[in-house]
């Protein structure tokens, strides 16, 4: 046994029922790749939408978005960025997953969250001198 690290050989690809394995990251950005597996596109779309959750946090955060229009635009943009994501740009059949309706709400609710921590920590990061500021009585 020496004690000197041992080189590894370089990884081949994958192989998945006879052709080379794809990663998903190349799925992701390529409008022709083909899902054969349901759980790892489902999961692109939970992913997806927490981003945007993020994104639009924090913007909401900055510009500062509150109340009623907020929450409705992070809604629909949340689910109209996703939506022509799966449906225009890569063409997938809906049905195959469940129908719209689940690929919409595939990790909506996880993503709200998310939004609503990023919106009220922006918001109160860019107000923290007004917050920390006295006012002698």
């Amino acid at each position: 046994m020496s004690g000197g690290r041992r080189k590894e050989e370089p990884s081949q690809p994958q192989l998945a029922n006879g052709a080379l394995r794809v990663s998903v990251w190349s799925k992701v950005l390529r409008s022709d790749a083909a899902w054969e597996d349901k759980d790892e596109f489902l999961d692109v779309i939970y992913w997806f939408r927490q981003i945007i959750a993020v994104v639009l946090g924090v913007i909401w955060g900055v510009l500062p978005l509150k109340g009623f229009l907020g929450i409705a635009g992070f809604c629909l943009i949340n689910a109209g960025v996703l939506y022509l994501y799966f449906s225009n740009y890569l063409q997938i059949d809906e049905e195959e997953y469940g129908g719209t309706w689940e690929l919409t709400k595939e990790g909506f609710m996880t993503s709200f969250a998310l939004f609503m921590v990023c919106i009220a920590d922006s918001f109160i990061t860019g107000h923290l001198d007004h917050l920390l500021h006295c006012h002698p009585l």
